[in-house]
């Protein structure tokens, strides 16, 4: 029986993972998503808040700390490939705070974690600059205290809460460099000039796919180290469920059905899986 890759080790693959070139990070939404996405191959998958909130019945960012942990164990422990945890805001203000919701995660067996520096608040989007930098040290400083080499990513929301300031996100992003992020991380962003400014700042920047403005080619090229898809994958999924049922509803008819995979090809995909799991 092949062992199984520890938490350590899953956490030293994903760290190599940002040495050199590009990858596609997907995100799943559950246990059947994330073996499906390993099964095609990719190297390292990570969670999406909006895409578990929904399956949850919440709305992004509303379910608890308590659920998210579950949730990041039950992914860590269903998939073999380093998995990295969108952890939103650290389920708290102050940076105690953060530092124990890090530790909590840390201890679930996931291989990396990501902070951002959005409230929550429409009418004060982003923490103040010094708490959102003491922030980032904290998780930093509790990770480093794990003994692990869990990949910590920091964010910067501005571009998707309201406040689409490249200088200030820059200045974000290079102080959250400075205070031991592995990753840098700013949403939103989209055209070459502003992924220039964050990949200039000589840490591995994640992307995120929303649209199909770039191939894995084109970013690559730019010098993005790690793609991901945020909720696309399950709004993707969403959308065609959505459709059907409303045709359903409201015209009594099932033509969405048209073109859907089959039973069978799931059932054989989902059977070879379970059979790599045992073996």
């Amino acid at each position: 029986m092949n062992a199984r890759p520890s938490a350590a080790e899953k956490s030293r693959t994903f760290r190599k993972l940002h040495e050199s070139g590009c990858f596609v990070i997907p995100n799943p939404w559950d246990v059947g998503s994330a073996r499906y996405l390993q099964g095609l191959g990719f190297k390292a998958l990570a969670t999406t808040s909006a895409g578990f909130a929904f399956t949850q019945g919440y709305p992004d960012g509303q379910f608890s700390r308590d659920l998210a942990l579950a949730h990041c164990a039950e992914l860590a422990e269903a998939t073999e490939v380093p998995l990295n945890v969108d952890y939103e805001g650290g389920y708290a203000d102050d940076p105690a705070g953060v530092a124990e919701s890090v530790r909590l995660c840390v201890e679930t067996g996931v291989a990396g974690l990501s902070i951002e520096d959005s409230t929550g608040d429409p009418n004060k989007p982003l923490y103040d600059f010094d708490l959102a930098v003491a922030r980032v040290k904290a998780a930093r400083a509790t990770i480093d205290k794990t003994g692990g080499e869990v990949v910590f990513t920091a964010r910067s929301e501005g571009f998707i809460r309201g406040r689409p300031d490249l200088v200030e996100t820059v200045r974000r992003m290079k102080a959250f460099a400075d205070a031991g992020a592995d990753c840098l991380y700013a949403p939103g962003t989209k055209t070459r000039e502003e992924i220039a400014a964050l990949v200039d700042i000589g840490k591995p920047v994640n992307f995120l796919m929303v649209t199909t403005s770039y191939s894995v080619s084109d970013l690559a090229g730019m010098g993005v180290r790690r793609i991901s898809t945020g909720g696309s994958l399950a709004r993707t999924a969403w959308t065609g469920f959505i459709r059907t049922a409303r045709e359903i509803a409201e015209q009594g008819t099932f033509q969405g059905f048209d073109g859907t995979v089959s039973n069978a090809e799931l059932n054989a995909f989902f059977s070879e899986d379970r059979k790599k799991q045992v073996s």
